[in-house]
């Protein structure tokens, strides 16, 4: 295994991160986005445009999408360098976004006949605000022309709350607030309302959204017809974390109210899982586990189905800020600490990062692992390159990846 560790973002926080094609690329409140290499660490872009912190990013091949404290989404050519979109119409902050792509459906038409269709049609953008609605864009392609909502200067920020998972700052408040009136903008499909509150957490699925909001409610919309399917009253505290199985018709939610909640969206049954003692946080579902972490400092691994406890991952000290997981591990990121637990029997691989501050984010992919942290109040991102060609961080099988035991012999 090895590793490297570089500065990046000054001593501002890390909000986003995400790692695409060898590239990893950073969100910070410093209002900027960064891409380096995997491989080097050094900087090969600084997305600079934004007028306030950058709390939402999602990627398609060479382009990226943000959402950020001025209120706008801005659509991004990482090969150039430059934003080629600004789209304004939200008046609250961009607090979660995410990219809806296309998906092959079945419906029964007449005499039976089973009809094919795709929906959506195009690539959506869908962004949640803390204005409590939601909108719907068309992601631009190559090649368009190159569209902004407003002047630069013109946008204002405004501050962000302040959680027990990474939402560790907050921006300052320009005056006065321009309300940008994005009406003509050819991008702009939807505007969904019906939350009382701001939306907090988003996930999507072909033509589906999930929204969780802080009126404590989850919302299911068809993002092509911009129809509320249902909604669920099932919390009874601010709604922080959703997650979509479309294969099990499932919806995952986590609040402040310290549950967790599976909503099977065939028969409307709603389980509310019980066990953690603080603000469930982050929420994540894979073929075989659901995933939650709270600001009690665990995480619970879950049945999907039926929601039975299989685990607790006890063993951090603070809220866990953050955490990814897949069919044979999870990586969690707390009080200063990076650590690998095994998904499957719920015990503790190793740590792999120690002595740090915080732990903002980690995501993994393949044999690269990522996180953001600070040290010595500066922030840092560290690379672990766990194994050559196509091995992965302990990916099991006969790939020639580490498995359980030697991930458990390792030092370092």
């Amino acid at each position: 295994m090895t590793s490297l560790s570089f500065p990046a973002h000054g001593d501002s926080v890390i909000t986003c991160l995400l790692f695409s094609h060898g590239r990893i690329i950073s969100a910070s409140d410093d209002h900027s986005i960064h891409v380096y290499s995997s491989t080097t660490g050094e900087l090969l872009r600084a997305l600079d445009g934004h007028e306030g912190g950058v709390w939402a990013i999602a990627a398609s091949e060479d382009t990226l999408v943000s959402g950020s404290t001025d209120r706008t989404v801005r659509v991004w050519d990482l090969a150039a360098g430059r934003c080629t979109h600004v789209f304004g119409g939200h008046t609250g902050t961009v607090r979660c976004l995410a990219l809806a792509q296309p998906e092959w459906t079945e419906r029964e038409g007449p005499g039976g006949a089973v009809a094919r269709e795709q929906w959506p049609k195009q690539q959506l953008i869908v962004s949640g605000s803390r204005d409590h609605s939601l909108r719907v864009w068309a992601l631009p392609q190559a090649g368009d022309a190159e569209y902004r909502s407003a002047a630069e200067g013109d946008l204002a920020v405004e501050p962000e709350d302040v959680s027990a998972h990474a939402d560790f700052a907050s921006s300052a408040i320009v005056e006065p607030f321009l309300q940008v009136d994005d009406a003509h903008n050819p991008y702009h499909k939807l505007h969904l309302q019906g939350h009382d509150g701001p939306v907090r957490a988003l996930a999507v699925h072909g033509r589906m959204a999930v929204s969780g909001s802080y009126d404590c409610t989850v919302r299911v919309w068809d993002i092509v017809t911009g129809e509320c399917k249902w909604t669920s009253y099932a919390h009874t505290g601010k709604v922080y974390s959703v997650a979509l199985d479309p294969s099990r018709n499932k919806v995952y939610s986590g609040a402040m109210d310290m549950t967790v909640c599976i909503w099977d969206l065939l028969t409307g049954e709603r389980k509310i899982l019980t066990g953690h003692t603080s603000l469930v946080g982050l929420l994540r579902v894979s073929p075989s586990y659901l995933v939650s972490a709270a600001a009690d400092a665990t995480l619970r691994v879950w049945d999907p189905d039926t929601g039975a406890l299989r685990h607790t991952l006890a063993g951090h000290a603070g809220a866990v800020t953050c955490f990814q997981h897949d069919e044979y591990k999870v990586l969690s990121g707390s009080d200063g600490t990076l650590k690998m637990w095994d998904v499957r029997d719920g015990t503790a691989v190793r740590d792999l990062l120690t002595g740090a501050t915080g732990v903002w984010q980690v995501v993994f992919e393949g044999r690269w692992c990522v996180a953001a942290a600070n040290r010595d109040g500066a922030t840092f991102i560290d690379v672990w390159d766990f194994g050559n060609g196509n091995a992965g961080i302990w990916p099991g099988g006969s790939d020639g990846g580490i498995d359980a035991q030697e991930a458990k012999d390792r030092a370092d």
